[in-house]
């Protein structure tokens, strides 16, 4: 019960401070992708194109689709694959069926943790939407803040 209590107040710290200032792809993003993601989606991960054409080929080796920099990660949130980072790191809260993102259990190795880092990606997104890039409105668009 102390371990819940103390991860609950770790994780409204974390909140409050991403909330408290601007959260920026240089100054957050960027190390936590670094520490949680690049095992994966690192440099030796394949351009999206080329991993979309041998998908199964590269997931039966645990390799993703490249996100080890801004260029690459504002692909997966504004254009051209918008929202896919949305859809993959949530943790399905808002949903009707309740269930994350496939890629939401990588964000922490507890609850606490993930809820603190899905804060620090909201943050830096802004406008969080599962909309492919079809379904949004201009003001959906705008709302994208990606910050560098």
């Amino acid at each position: 019960m102390k371990t819940q209590a103390l991860s609950f107040i770790l994780f409204c710290l974390a909140v409050t401070a991403a909330s408290a200032t601007e959260v920026t792809y240089s100054q957050q993003i960027k190390p936590l992708v670094a520490a949680r993601c690049v095992a994966c989606h690192g440099a030796d991960a394949p351009e999206y194109p080329a991993f979309k054409k041998e998908k199964d080929a590269w997931l039966a080796k645990g390799i993703g689709p490249r996100m080890d920099s801004y260029a690459h990660l504002i692909y997966y949130t504004g254009w051209p694959d918008t929202g896919a980072l949305m859809r993959r790191l949530d943790d399905g809260a808002g949903k009707d069926d309740k269930k994350p993102g496939n890629m939401y259990q990588h964000l922490g190795d507890n609850e606490a943790e993930r809820q603190a880092n899905l804060a620090l990606f909201k943050g830096w997104v802004g406008n969080w939407s599962h909309k492919k890039f079809d379904a949004l409105t201009k003001d959906d668009l705008a709302g994208i803040k990606v910050l560098y």
